[in-house]
């Protein structure tokens, strides 16, 4: 039998009782061992816990062919950058250095009209990334070393 008690499982047996921390991977490991072993089938003993029959059949299914590395939850979302492949930062950067007063705008169009799939937003993120941004001129300071003061006028010979 399986107790849940202030952030610990309890598992009582005939002999004696375990306690274990409240982790994922162990209430998952519960379930599945309530719902085979215990005789509380399998909808009933994901209802218990939270989850679906579907989702129960996936977790036993990922624990036979795995292990319990298997219950352990997986990383959502994407994997990788699959719309700034490499090549199409290869292709972001050649067009800022060929043009640098091309806008990102511009670029993201002129990669799309090639035929790549690439947002404005992600043309910023690779020209930020990479640093290429557009040249700043300096502009003299009016208080530098060869700056003219005209409160003091320089001596000019005569």
């Amino acid at each position: 039998m399986l107790h849940m008690d202030e952030g610990h499982w309890r598992f009582e047996g005939a002999h004696g009782t375990l306690e274990v921390p409240t982790e994922e991977v162990i209430g998952k490991l519960a379930m599945l061992i309530e719902g085979e072993c215990e005789g509380l089938g399998a909808a009933q003993a994901a209802r218990k816990f939270g989850y679906s029959s579907q989702r129960y059949y996936q977790l036993l299914s990922a624990l036979q062919e795995t292990g319990a590395d298997g219950l352990k939850s997986a990383k959502r979302g994407p994997k990788t950058d699959y719309r700034r492949t490499p090549e199409v930062v290869r292709q972001v950067i050649r067009h800022r250095f060929m043009d640098l007063d091309a806008s990102p705008e511009v670029i993201a169009q002129k990669l799309r009209q090639c035929g790549c799939k690439v947002s404005t937003r992600s043309v910023e993120r690779v020209i930020a990334q990479y640093g290429i941004q557009k040249k700043t001129l300096r502009v003299p300071s009016r208080h530098g070393p060869n700056a003219r003061n005209p409160a003091h006028p320089s001596k000019t010979p005569a």
